[in-house]
C-alpha cells in the first residue's frame, strides 16, 4: 500500500509525549510469517497496512455473535446517563465495548488465533501478548468524526511500539467512518495528547498526506500504536462494526503520568499470553 510523502512534525507544530525521551522505531526485518516484504514495507515507512480477506465470513458472523449482544447492553446503559454520555463513548452515535474476552470464551480463542498470532509474531517478536481488546460501533448519522489520536496516548505504554488489529465486522468506507491514518508520525513516539470533548488529541487537523484505508469485511487494518489516526463521520446506512484487538511484548508495562509505579500489563484475564517463544502457549 503507497502513501504520498510524509509530514513532518515540524510542519504541524506537533510536540512529544512528557514521558517520550529518546525513542527510536524498530523496523520490522523478518523473517516473517504471514506479512509481505510490500506489508512490512508500508509498516515500517507509513506505519500501517491492510491484510485483506483475513477473516472468512463464516469467522466474522461468530465474532458478531459474540459481540452484538453485549454491545446492545451497553447501548443501553448509555441511554439511561444524563445526557447519554460516558467518557468518549455516546448513544445512538459511538459505543465501547471493552475486555470482552473476559466475556466471552469464544473471543477469547479468536484473539489468540493463528492470524494475530502470525502478525504479532512478525510484527512485535517471538513473546506476545493481549494488551487491550474492544468493539467500536459507530452508528449511521454519527457527525463527528473520532479525534486524531495514537493509541499509545490514551495509556502511556513501553515499549511504546505496539500493534493495533482495527477488525472490520461490517464492509465501511469513507462514507461510513472508515479508518484515516496519518504515514510516517510514528517514527517519533508518543506525541503530546490533550483532552477534548470527544478523546484524547494529538492533531488538531488532519494532515496534507492523510490515507483513508476503507476494508470490508473480514480485512484487518494493522498500524503502530504510534500511528496518528482517526474516523470520520458515518453518513451511511447501516452500523459500522469493528473489532480492535491490540497486542504488546511480553513484559510491557503502563506507565503513570503521575510517575506512580509502572504497571504490568499482564492481568491474566484479558492480557494473557498468545505466542511464548514463537509458539502458541501450553494449556495447562
Amino acid at each position: 500500500m503507497s502513501s504520498p510523502a510524509n509530514s513532518t512534525g515540524a510542519e504541524l507544530g506537533l510536540r512529544l509525549h512528557p514521558l517520550n525521551r529518546g525513542f527510536h522505531w524498530e523496523p520490522v526485518r523478518g523473517p516473517f510469517r504471514r506479512v509481505s516484504a510490500a506489508q512490512a514495507d508500508s509498516y515500517n515507512r507509513a506505519g500501517y497496512f491492510l491484510v485483506p480477506g483475513a477473516l472468512d465470513a463464516a469467522t466474522v458472523d461468530a465474532v458478531l455473535t459474540e459481540i452484538d449482544p453485549i454491545e446492545a447492553r451497553v447501548e443501553a446503559v448509555l441511554r439511561s446517563r444524563p445526557g447519554g454520555k460516558q467518557f468518549i463513548a455516546r448513544a445512538n452515535e459511538i459505543t465501547f465495548s471493552t475486555h470482552l474476552v473476559k466475556h466471552s470464551a469464544r473471543l477469547r480463542e479468536f484473539v489468540a488465533s493463528a492470524v494475530f498470532r502470525d502478525l504479532g509474531h512478525d510484527l512485535l517478536g517471538p513473546n506476545v501478548r493481549l494488551y487491550w481488546d474492544q468493539a467500536v460501533y459507530k452508528k449511521p448519522g454519527t457527525q463527528q468524526p473520532f479525534p486524531w489520536h495514537q493509541d499509545n496516548g490514551y495509556a502511556y505504554l513501553e515499549p511504546q511500539q505496539y500493534l493495533t488489529c482495527w477488525v472490520a465486522l461490517s464492509d465501511t468506507d469513507e462514507k461510513s467512518g472508515c479508518p484515516w491514518v496519518a504515514p510516517g508520525l510514528h517514527h517519533r513516539g508518543t506525541l503530546e495528547h490533550r483532552l477534548g470533548d470527544l478523546g484524547f488529541v494529538c492533531l488538531d487537523e488532519a494532515p496534507a498526506d492523510a490515507v483513508p484505508v476503507p476494508a470490508h469485511a473480514g480485512d484487518i487494518v494493522v498500524f503502530s500504536s504510534l500511528t496518528p489516526h482517526t474516523t470520520g463521520p458515518h453518513s451511511g446506512l447501516h452500523v459500522r462494526k469493528a473489532y480492535i484487538v491490540q497486542l504488546a511484548p511480553d513484559g510491557a508495562h503502563v506507565h503513570p503520568v503521575d510517575g506512580a509505579a509502572p504497571i504490568p500489563a499482564d492481568d491474566p484475564e484479558r492480557q494473557f499470553p498468545i505466542l511464548v517463544d514463537g509458539r502458541p502457549p501450553a494449556l495447562g
